[in-house]
C-alpha cells in the first residue's frame, strides 16, 4: 500500500516458542507422553495380549446383498460348568455316603440310627443323581458336534452362529463315576444300618 512502512519480522525466535513440548513424529525421539504421577514416575507400560487373542478368524460370512460379510472368530474352548458341577456332586455324595454309614454303625444300640441314615441316604442319592445327570449332559456338550449338539466342540452347523467349544469330557466322566459310586456306596451304607438296626 502507498504511504505505509514495511515493517520487518524480527530476528530470532518469536516470544512464546519452545515453551511447550512438541512431540516428535513416528520414528523420531522426542519427549515421553502421557501424565506425570509424584516424584516423575511415568505410569506402567501396557502388556501385550495373550497369545489366546492372536487366533485367526473362523470362518466368514457373506452379507447378501452387499460387499460385506460377518466375521466368525475362533474362540479358545472353555472347560464345561454342567461338567465341574458334576464332579463336585460325585465327589460329595461319596462324602455323604460315609456319613449314612457312619450314622448306621454308631446308632446300633440306639433307634435314631437307622432314621439318621436314612435322612443322610436321601441326600447321598440326590447329589448322586445329579451327578450322573450333569455329568452325561457335560459329556455331551464337550463331544464332537452333531445335529442335534451345535454347542459341541466339533465345528458349527451350516448356518449356524455359535463357534463357542467346550473341553473337560474327562472331567465329566470322572462326575459320571463319582456319582454312580457314591449311589452305589449310599445303597449299601443305608442297606448295613437297616441290617443293624433289625
Amino acid at each position: 500500500m502507498p504511504g505505509s512502512a514495511v515493517v520487518p519480522y524480527p530476528s530470532g525466535r518469536p516470544p512464546g516458542v519452545g515453551a511447550y513440548p512438541v512431540p516428535a513424529y513416528p520414528g523420531q525421539a522426542g519427549p515421553p507422553m502421557g501424565p506425570v504421577g509424584p516424584g516423575g514416575a511415568r505410569p506402567r507400560p501396557v502388556p501385550a495380549p495373550p497369545r489366546d487373542s492372536w487366533r485367526p478368524p473362523r470362518r466368514v460370512d457373506p452379507v447378501p446383498g452387499t460387499p460385506f460379510g460377518i466375521v466368525q472368530l475362533d474362540v479358545p474352548p472353555i472347560t464345561s460348568g454342567p461338567a465341574v458341577a458334576a464332579l463336585v456332586t460325585g465327589i460329595a455324595s461319596i462324602l455323604v455316603a460315609g456319613v449314612v454309614g457312619c450314622l448306621g454303625l454308631a446308632g446300633i444300640d440306639t433307634d435314631w440310627g437307622g432314621w439318621a441314615a436314612g435322612a443322610f441316604a436321601v441326600l447321598a442319592v440326590l447329589l448322586g443323581l445329579a451327578g450322573v445327570l450333569l455329568g452325561e449332559f457335560g459329556r455331551r456338550q464337550t463331544g464332537r458336534g452333531g445335529p442335534g449338539t451345535p454347542w459341541a466342540a466339533g465345528p458349527p452347523p451350516a448356518g449356524g452362529s455359535s463357534t463357542v467349544r467346550f473341553r473337560g469330557r474327562g472331567v465329566a466322566v470322572a462326575g459320571i463315576s463319582c456319582g454312580a459310586v457314591g449311589l452305589g456306596l449310599t445303597l449299601l451304607a443305608f442297606a448295613m444300618a437297616l441290617l443293624f438296626q433289625a
